[in-house]
């Protein structure tokens, strides 16, 4: 069996790699792609995958529109980082997928599942486009605050306030155009999924920036950036020559 991995998050990735060798090690991993584009590009150069393994949310639009330009959908697991609520739309039409982050026996539910329908010969699921629609339908508005503890109070920061977010080990930090900085309960991953996507992008690991926080864009060799954030970080902000594109399509508002 061959796999193929569409994920934007490199860590996420390499996790869901290693999960699926451990589960199976003859399952062969013919490409781990990143964006709409690339996945594309892939899939008209290639033969299908018995398998694919597709985030939601890509650096350069849902990943739905992928098979929007590619004729036939193979089967797929989702991987997804939105809440239980809006993952009924899978569940409910017999779509599997799996939450992030990604556990081992879930991965493994899930491949049992489609080893039993791959033996049957059925195809799972729906049409990309139903399912789009279907899942659109039980999204939430994105995020317009959040509420984050100092001391012992409860404060309210606006997204408009918010410059960026960045992540340290296992925490997770909102800092807002004023310099202030404050502790919240979601990975960068999670945020997301929650909030505008014309307003923020995933530079990297470690920071997600609202359009407003980027002071300047360097161009260093092989197509990396370096953005330099306002308030600046005392860290290198750098996007890599794989998102670079996306990044560029970002600014210009191509989302």
């Amino acid at each position: 069996m061959n796999a193929l991995i569409i994920e934007d998050e490199e860590v996420a990735s390499e996790r869901l790699s290693l999960l699926i060798h451990r589960y199976d090690p003859s399952i062969d991993i013919v490409g781990v792609l990143d964006s709409v584009k690339s996945a594309v590009q892939w899939f008209k150069e290639n033969p299908m995958p018995d398998l694919v393994f597709l985030d939601i949310h890509l650096g350069d639009g849902l990943s739905f529109q992928i098979f929007e330009e590619i004729p036939q959908t193979p089967p797929i697991i989702f991987t997804t980082a939105f809440d239980e609520y809006a993952v009924k739309a899978f569940k409910l039409r017999s779509i599997d997928y799996l939450l992030k982050p990604v556990r081992s026996d879930e991965l493994q539910a899930a491949m049992e599942k489609f080893k039993s329908w791959r033996g049957t010969g059925q195809t799972p699921g729906i049409p990309i486009s139903e399912l789009r629609s279907l899942l659109q339908g039980q999204m939430p508005s994105y995020k317009s605050r959040f509420s984050v503890v100092v001391g012992q109070k409860i404060k309210t920061i606006e997204i408009a306030d918010i410059a960026y977010f960045r992540a340290q080990g296992n925490n997770t930090f909102l800092v807002t155009h004023t310099k202030n900085e404050y502790a919240v309960d979601f990975t960068l991953d999670q945020l997301s999924g929650m909030l505008d996507p014309k307003l923020f992008f995933r530079l990297n690991r470690q920071f997600l920036s609202q359009i407003s926080a980027i002071e300047q864009v360097l161009v260093y060799p092989k197509s990396k950036l370096k953005i330099q954030l306002k308030p600046k970080s005392d860290l290198e902000v750098m996007v890599s020559s794989e998102r670079s594109a996306s990044f560029k399509r970002w600014l210009d508002g191509e989302v």
